[in-house]
């Protein structure tokens, strides 16, 4: 049976969004993948506070750029961790896009 992931976040905004990440099916620990999840986008959330104005795609290119290099750093042939990160890539955002938004607090306050 394929686990998924439920992860809540509000945005900057007051903006909630849901989602459920399917996860892959060779997962160790749905757990870790949470919380380095939540540490990430924390970790992010942190510095752009620092950094000021910084464009929605240098952040998200950034990021790819982390994956590029986590990819890079496995201990096996390139082709497959580049497999595996495009699979991994690809499952993430197609439930990004069935994720559900609750924008009633949004602009309110």
């Amino acid at each position: 049976m394929a686990q998924s992931l439920p992860y809540d976040v509000t945005t900057a905004t007051g903006e909630k969004i849901a989602f459920e990440f399917p996860l892959h099916a060779e997962t160790q620990s749905a757990m870790r993948v949470s919380q380095l999840l939540g540490s990430v986008l924390g970790m992010i959330d942190r510095e752009l506070k620092v950094l000021g104005n910084t464009a929605n795609g240098d952040v998200m290119q950034a990021l790819a750029m982390a994956l590029a290099v986590r990819t890079a750093m496995l201990h096996a042939p390139y082709a497959v961790g580049q497999q595996l990160a495009t699979e991994l890539v690809a499952t993430a955002l197609a439930a990004a896009a069935h994720c559900e938004r609750d924008e009633g607090a949004v602009g309110h306050g």
